[in-house]
């Protein structure tokens, strides 16, 4: 499903594609994006959340030029038919944001080999897929290129109730995502992560009073971040004001991690 007028806006004439953009943080970024005239390719699993989102998409008053995808990221087949799409309906491809993710709060002696794949496979493995198969498209746009992977905290100082397959995946992304910065490097294109801490999404929301204040009495700034802070960091590092920058974690955190 595509749609598409005029847009408006620093980034437009730029596409990208975001997964995990039907709710939450993906959809806060696709939102972003869409308001700074990008094309934008929603990719998410739930269909019918993604029809509740593309009604929800706007581009800050102006029309929204955008492609959905329903697809599982885990998968080598649907991700490469994600991508197809976005270059069909767009053109070209500019901006990956890989945001897909789950994170089960399962302790460590509980998690099974199971559980274990599919986190690792939707957070790390699918940003993997997803960059390989965008990858000669990504280096079409040189300079204009972005790949901006969506990590966490807990990839960074091994979480607070999440388990230790969702601290592993994100701290493989961000190894990744060093990796890709200095290959594509020469061709102008940039690769970086950007780290929250615990978000205002649907996941927190169902979390009992007790558990969202021992989150919140932990973080200094003592709140939750907000989708919408997470994307502006995004759309930061794909702006212009960013182009030397490559091979980074940028924090929004409230302060929980302090390098």
């Amino acid at each position: 499903m595509a749609t598409e007028s005029a847009t408006h806006g620093e980034l437009a004439g730029r596409t990208a594609l975001v997964t995990g953009a039907a709710r939450g943080i993906g959809l806060a970024i696709a939102t972003a994006l869409a308001g700074r005239g990008a094309a934008v390719a929603l990719v998410d699993v739930d269909a019918e959340a993604l029809e509740v989102a593309c009604r929800d998409l706007t581009g800050f008053g102006k029309p929204v030029r955008s492609s959905l995808v329903v697809a599982d990221v885990s998968c080598a087949d649907d991700v490469r038919r994600a991508i197809e799409t976005a270059v069909t309906d767009f053109g070209g491809l500019d901006i990956l944001v890989n945001n897909a993710g789950i994170c089960p709060l399962s302790p460590f002696a509980e998690i099974s080999e199971a559980e274990w794949d599919r986190v690792l496979a939707i957070n790390l493995k699918a940003a993997f897929l997803c960059c390989q198969a965008a990858l000669p498209h990504l280096r079409r746009s040189g300079c204009r290129g972005r790949i901006i992977n969506i990590a966490s905290v807990a990839g960074q100082m091994g979480g607070l109730l999440v388990g230790a397959h969702y601290a592993a995946s994100k701290a493989g992304l961000i190894g990744l995502s060093k990796s890709l910065a200095k290959l594509l490097a020469p061709d102008g294109v940039t690769v970086n992560c950007v780290a929250p801490s615990t978000a205002e999404t649907d996941l927190t929301a169902v979390w009992s009073d007790e558990m969202q204040a021992r989150v919140r009495a932990q973080i200094p700034l003592g709140r939750f971040v907000r989708p919408e802070e997470v994307a502006a960091a995004v759309c930061y590092l794909i702006s212009d004001a960013a182009a030397f920058i490559t091979g980074a974690t940028l924090d929004v955190n409230g302060g929980l991690y302090l390098r």
